[in-house]
C-alpha cells in the first residue's frame, strides 16, 4: 500500500514539473517564419523544396523563409541576422546553428556566447525565437547542454531531439552530417508540434 502510494505521488510530480514547452504568439495566416540557419537550414543533400523550411511551411500555412549559409559558423550567423530580420520582418524566428563551430574545434563558450547574442537581438526587437539543438560531431552525440541553457534562460521552445535522431538513421541522411528529403520532412514535423505545443498555431 505505501509503495503504491509513493508511485502516485511520484506520478503527480512528475506530472507537475513536466516539461511545459514556454508560449509564443499565435501566428496569423500572413505572419512571416524565418529559418535561420547553416546548411541543416538550407536543406544541403535535398532539394529546396524538400529542406526543412519548403515543408514547414507547408505544414502550417504560413509563408516561412528558408535563411541557411551552407558552412556558416555563429559568429557570421551573428553578422548576417540584423540584415535579415530587417529583410524579411518575420514575428517568429527559428534558430539552427552551431554545427560547424563544433566541426572546426569551436570552444564551447564562444559557441553560446554568439548564441546568446543571436538570440538577445530577436528578442530585443519584440519577436519570438525557438531554438533547434545540433549534436556534436561525435560517435554516441547529443546537443550540449548550452542549447538547453540558452532556451530556458531566453524561455524560448527548444527542440533538442530531432538532428540527433534524424542522423542516427542512415535511411534518413544523404551523407553523415545531412538529412535527405525524408529526414528534413522529419524535422519539420517536429517545428511544426512545438509550435503547435508553444501555442503559434
Amino acid at each position: 500500500m505505501m509503495r503504491l502510494l509513493l508511485v502516485a505521488m511520484m506520478t503527480i510530480w512528475l506530472t507537475a514539473c513536466g516539461n511545459k514547452v514556454p508560449p509564443v504568439a499565435k501566428l496569423a495566416s500572413t505572419d512571416v517564419v524565418l529559418a535561420f540557419g547553416d546548411s541543416l537550414t538550407y536543406g544541403t543533400g535535398a532539394k529546396a523544396e524538400d529542406s526543412y523550411p519548403a515543408v514547414l511551411g507547408q505544414l502550417i500555412g504560413r509563408t516561412v523563409v528558408r535563411s541557411g549559409v551552407p558552412g556558416e559558423v555563429t559568429a557570421r550567423g551573428l553578422e548576417r541576422l540584423p540584415e535579415v530580420l530587417d529583410e524579411h520582418k518575420p514575428k517568429l524566428v527559428i534558430v539552427c546553428l552551431g554545427g560547424n563551430d563544433m566541426l572546426r574545434k569551436g570552444k564551447p563558450a564562444e559557441i553560446e556566447a554568439n548564441l546568446r547574442k543571436i538570440l538577445a537581438e530577436i528578442k530585443s526587437r519584440g519577436l519570438d525565437a525557438m531554438l533547434i539543438g545540433v549534436p556534436t560531431p561525435t560517435l554516441i552525440t547529443r546537443p550540449p547542454d548550452f542549447y538547453f541553457n540558452l532556451a530556458k534562460e531566453f524561455a524560448i521552445p527548444y527542440e533538442g531531439e530531432i538532428i540527433t535522431s534524424v542522423l542516427y538513421k542512415s535511411e534518413l541522411k544523404s551523407d553523415p552530417i545531412h538529412p535527405n528529403a525524408a529526414g528534413y520532412r522529419k524535422v519539420a514535423e517536429a517545428v511544426a508540434e512545438l509550435m503547435r505545443d508553444a501555442g503559434a498555431l
